[in-house]
């Protein structure tokens, strides 16, 4: 059973490609071949540095997830909307589907494993969201 979660009048439409997931040192410089990519992220802390980018981009990486498939709200949203990373989030926790979040200026990103593309599609429709 779906728990009940507000319904809004969101899509996400599916980001074609797999994704894979890389942490590299945290000094380490950031490989120039992703930033021609059209869709990556790059985050740094003390700790590490993250990348998102496409399977195919060879990244030389500390650690690799590998088989990741990309959602994105269709947006630009409002920054004085609350909940909606929370509550697509919340319905993904309760069909037991694992998330990697991102977010923009202009709308959130939510990447799933490849294998539950299917059940996170799912269960966001149940949950009333629309999907492309």
């Amino acid at each position: 059973m779906t728990p009940d979660f507000p319904k809004p009048a969101l899509t996400l439409a599916i980001v074609e490609g797999t994704f894979a997931i890389h942490r590299l040192a945290p000094t380490a410089e950031v490989p120039p071949e992703i930033l021609h990519q059209a869709i990556f992220s790059v985050m740094r802390t003390p700790q590490e540095l993250s990348l998102l980018v496409r399977e195919e981009v060879p990244i030389v990486a500390d650690k690799t997830e590998l088989g990741w498939r990309g959602m994105v709200i269709q947006g630009p949203l409002n920054f004085g909307m609350t909940g909606v990373l929370s509550a697509i989030s919340n319905v993904l926790a309760a069909a037991q589907v694992s998330i990697f979040a991102l977010s923009t200026y202009d709308t959130d990103y939510i990447f799933v494993k490849a294998d539950q593309l299917e059940s996170a599609c799912n269960a966001l429709r149940r949950a009333g969201y629309g999907l492309l």
